[in-house]
C-alpha cells in the first residue's frame, strides 16, 4: 500500500511471542483444512416411519432425522447438494429439505401416488405412479409448472449427466419414456423388460441400465434410440440400480437379499440384509449405499473390496435414497 508521499510503510517485525502464536495457528488450521473431504450425505426415505434419515459419510454416523409426509419413497438430490426432494406416496406431495439445516422448506402437491424423483437443472421430475404422469417442479418457486403424460405406472426417473434428458421407467408398460428437459415433452419411448423399476445412466450418458423386476434381469440400452445392447441376469426381483462415476453398475435384488455387480459372468452377488431396494453410489466411487426395507437398515459397501463394511440402523421400511455431492 502506498501513501501520498510515495513511501511504502514496512510491516512491524513480529515479536517472539507473536511469531510463536502465528506458527501455532498455522499448525492448527492447515491439517484440519486438508483432513476433511467435502461433505457428502446420504438421505434415506423411510416409508414405514414417515421420516428421512440423514447419514454423514465423513463422520460415519446418522446426524439427523427429518419428518416428512406419509409413506416417503423416493429421494432426489439437486446438483451441488443443497436441496433434497422426497416423494410422499400416500400424501401426494413432495417435501423439499435443506440439506444443511435439515429443515423442510416446502411441501409441494403433485400427482397421485408419487414414487420417484430426479433433479435436472432447475427442475425436479416426479413420477406419479397412480396418475401415469410426471409432475415438473420449478425448484426456484417450489411449484408444479407442468404435468407430462407418460406410460402406465411410472416408477423411477433418472436424469442424464448433462441434464438434457430424464428417463422414466413405466412399470406397467415395459417401456422407458424419454423426456426432453428443454421442452418438457416425451421425445421417445424405449421398450425394455417386464416391470421395469430402477434406472440409471452411464457416466458418459450414452447408455441406460434398467432393472426388469419381472424378468430378474438388467437391460443395457442405448440412450439415443431403442437399441437393446445387453440383457444380464441378476438376482430375484431387482429394484434399484446405481452406476458409479467409474462406470460400475450395482443392482439391489429385493428377492435375493443381494446386490449384483455387473461386468462379470455371472455377476458378483454381495450379501446384504433383508429386501434391499434402493441403491446409490458415492460421488468419488468409494462406497455404495443400499437400503434394506425389511431390516430397517442401510448397508455400506466398500467398492474396493465389494464387501459390506457397515450396517447402519435407519427408520422403518427404508426404500429410496440419494447421495449429495
Amino acid at each position: 500500500m502506498s501513501f501520498g508521499n510515495g513511501a511504502v510503510p514496512r510491516s512491524p517485525r513480529p515479536t517472539a511471542g507473536v511469531l510463536a502464536a502465528l506458527l501455532l495457528a498455522a499448525a492448527w488450521v492447515c491439517p484440519v483444512a486438508h483432513a476433511y473431504p467435502a461433505r457428502v450425505q446420504v438421505f434415506v426415505a423411510n416409508s414405514g416411519s414417515d421420516n428421512v434419515t440423514v447419514y454423514d459419510t465423513r463422520m460415519q454416523e446418522v446426524v439427523a432425522t427429518v419428518r416428512v409426509g406419509h409413506s416417503p419413497v423416493g429421494v432426489g438430490a439437486a446438483p451441488g447438494g443443497e436441496r433434497v426432494y422426497v416423494t410422499n406416496e400416500l400424501s401426494d406431495t413432495v417435501s423439499v429439505i435443506d440439506a444443511r439445516t435439515y429443515s423442510t422448506l416446502a411441501t409441494v402437491p403433485v400427482g397421485l401416488h408419487p414414487f420417484g424423483v430426479a433433479v435436472a437443472g432447475s427442475r425436479a421430475y416426479v413420477t406419479n405412479f397412480g396418475a401415469d404422469s410426471v409432475s415438473v417442479i420449478d425448484t426456484g418457486t417450489n411449484t408444479v409448472v407442468r404435468q407430462i403424460p407418460v406410460g402406465r405406472f411410472p416408477h423411477s426417473p433418472a436424469a442424464s449427466p448433462d441434464g438434457r434428458r430424464v428417463y422414466v421407467t413405466n412399470n406397467g408398460s415395459a417401456t422407458v419414456s424419454v423426456i426432453d428437459t428443454g421442452t418438457d415433452t416425451v421425445v421417445a419411448t424405449l421398450p425394455v423388460g417386464r416391470f421395469p423399476a430402477g434406472v440409471a445412466t452411464s457416466p458418459g450418458g450414452d447408455r441406460l441400465y434398467v432393472a426388469a423386476t419381472g424378468a430378474n434381469s438388467v437391460n443395457a440400452i442405448s440412450a439415443t434410440g431403442p437399441t437393446l445392447m445387453t440383457t444380464q441376469p441378476v438376482g430375484e426381483v431387482p429394484m434399484g440400480v446405481a452406476v458409479t462415476p467409474r462406470g460400475q453398475v450395482y443392482v439391489a435384488n429385493a428377492g435375493s437379499d443381494t446386490v449384483s455387480l455387473l461386468g462379470r459372468n455371472p455377476p458378483l452377488a454381495i450379501p446384504v440384509q433383508d429386501e434391499p431396494e434402493g441403491v446409490a453410489a458415492a460421488p468419488d466411487s468409494s462406497y455404495v449405499f443400499v437400503t434394506n426395507a425389511a431390516s430397517g437398515s442401510m448397508s455400506v459397501i466398500d467398492i474396493a473390496t465389494n464387501t459390506v463394511v457397515a450396517t447402519v440402523p435407519v427408520g422403518s421400511e427404508p426404500e429410496g435414497l440419494a447421495v449429495t455431492s
